[in-house]
């Protein structure tokens, strides 16, 4: 794939990029390694320092970044700005709490007794060099949950962005140099997939994240493992949207529709299987569909559109080879399943609701990664969480119910990351992000993500 600017909303090329040589990325390495010497005994209130410049910065270029976004990957503009936003609210949120998160702990003294010493602490040191793998579809905030605690716990980052989105991927790197950030603690090589193995290996990067595909996923862990370093993995996500007979149904209809479209429907923690109890479910499936139904979409620099372009041509066919399998299997539409004919030009697609989807279709199995809802009918609780869980993925879930016993049941069988009461999948700095089965491991965001780069160490000191 191209290392390019192509407007999914026409087609057009409109600016290309030569992959780095080998000479460059030995350069670039070598300066990150050199960085990380110094920058790691720097103290945090320092580094919150430059954390909240770049928070400044991005806030004040926040147009200008939505509409770069806009223009590389096809994201409504108004989604965009609250993109830049987002990562605004994280930064801070770092850059304020990372000395608490890294503070040393201090094991009970009856056990620091029983084990016959005087002292312990745990202590939070940085690993070093670490590589993120980033996707297109939230091409700023993925980067940013990686970077604002790995660069707060005194990591330096190498971004290996996806190639769809290189003017994003160069603006990050700016970005952290204009805020202060010593040369090397962030730099982005516009490389293509190929090289990323060669870089993983190389002894001066210490660990890798990687947001994408469960074929990317796995070929990054398989590295790692062989390198025997630590990943944090956050890969593809199917995720159930579970409405149970107490619900707020029309409020349940409303939110699944925003639940599904976001980002025009590429997004790993969308909604995308919509499982309704049968006492609930022709007013839930009326509602969602007319919801689905009456979304604008189009230009997404165009304030008032909902939904805009899928992100390549590539995106949009694999979508239609879905929706086609599951309708010559017996599924029927009620709306969408097609392109929208008054748009020509841009990779675009209809909201779709598909009902009567079973086991054998494709879509059943596989991740929708665009505006395309599942509609399942279920006579229980019981078949609601067996339908929920009869999938690879495990990112997220979302649960609507009045019905405390119903909560308590979902948060203990649900298989997923995330349990959402009442309201829908949203990644936010406080709270733990990650998933289970085939959607990876390990955590972003909260405490849990600022310690996963770091080097949990035991200090004890003998009596």
């Amino acid at each position: 794939m191209p290392i390019a600017t192509v407007d999914p909303s026409t087609g057009e090329t409109l600016k290309t990029y030569e992959a780095l040589g080998s000479e460059e990325i030995e350069r670039r390495l070598a300066t990150a390694d050199a960085t990380f010497a110094a920058y790691r005994t720097t103290s945090v209130g320092d580094r919150a320092i430059l954390l909240e410049r770049a928070a400044d910065l991005l806030e004040s270029d926040q147009d200008e970044i939505a509409g770069l976004m806009t223009r590389e990957m096809g994201k409504p503009v108004t989604q965009a700005r609250a993109e830049a936003a987002k990562c605004v609210k994280a930064m801070r949120w770092y850059a304020g709490r990372a000395e608490s998160l890294l503070a040393d702990e201090h094991p009970a003294a009856t056990d620091v007794e029983d084990s016959g010493g005087r002292a312990a602490r745990v202590v939070y040191r940085p690993l070093g060099v670490v590589l993120a793998v980033m996707p297109w579809n939230f091409p700023l905030w993925q980067v940013v949950r990686f970077a604002a605690p790995a660069l707060m716990a005194g990591n330096v980052g190498l971004l290996k962005h996806a190639s769809n989105v290189p003017q994003t991927a160069l603006y990050l790197e700016d970005l952290f140099r204009r805020a202060g950030f010593p040369e090397g603690c962030f730099q982005t090589l516009l490389v293509g997939s190929g090289a990323v193995e060669g870089v993983l290996r190389d002894r001066r990067v210490a660990a890798a994240t990687l947001t994408g595909s469960e074929p990317a996923g796995r070929a990054v862990a398989s590295v790692a493992g062989d390198e025997i370093k630590k990943t944090v993995l956050e890969l593809g996500g199917s995720d159930p949207f579970l409405v149970l007979p107490s619900a707020d149904v029309p409020r349940a209809a409303e939110t699944a529709v925003t639940a599904r479209v976001q980002n025009n429907g590429q997004s790993c923690i969308a909604a995308k299987r919509f499982i309704v109890h049968r006492d609930v479910y022709e007013e839930f499936g009326k509602l969602f569909t007319a919801g689905m139904r009456a979304l604008r979409v189009g230009d997404p620099r165009d304030e008032a559109t909902h939904v805009g372009p899928l992100s390549s041509e590539r995106g949009r066919s694999d979508l239609e080879e879905l929706v086609d399998d599951a309708v010559q299997q017996g599924a029927e539409v009620l709306c969408g399943g097609r392109r929208p004919e008054e748009l020509e030009r841009g990779w675009y697609y209809e909201p779709t609701v598909l009902a009567g989807v079973t086991s054998q279709m494709r879509i059943h199995r596989e991740e929708a990664f665009g505006p395309v809802a599942t509609l399942y009918r279920v006579a229980d609780l019981d078949e609601a969480v067996l339908l929920a869980n009869d999938t690879q993925f495990g990112l997220s879930s979302n649960v609507w119910t009045r019905d405390e016993g119903d909560v308590t049941r979902c948060v203990r069988d649900l298989q997923a990351g995330g349990v959402y009461v009442n309201g829908m999948t949203a990644s936010h700095p406080a709270f733990p992000f990650g998933g289970v089965k085939r959607s990876g491991y390990g955590r972003e965001l909260s405490g849990h993500g600022i310690h996963e780069f770091c080097n949990i160490t035991t200090v004890w000191h003998g009596a």
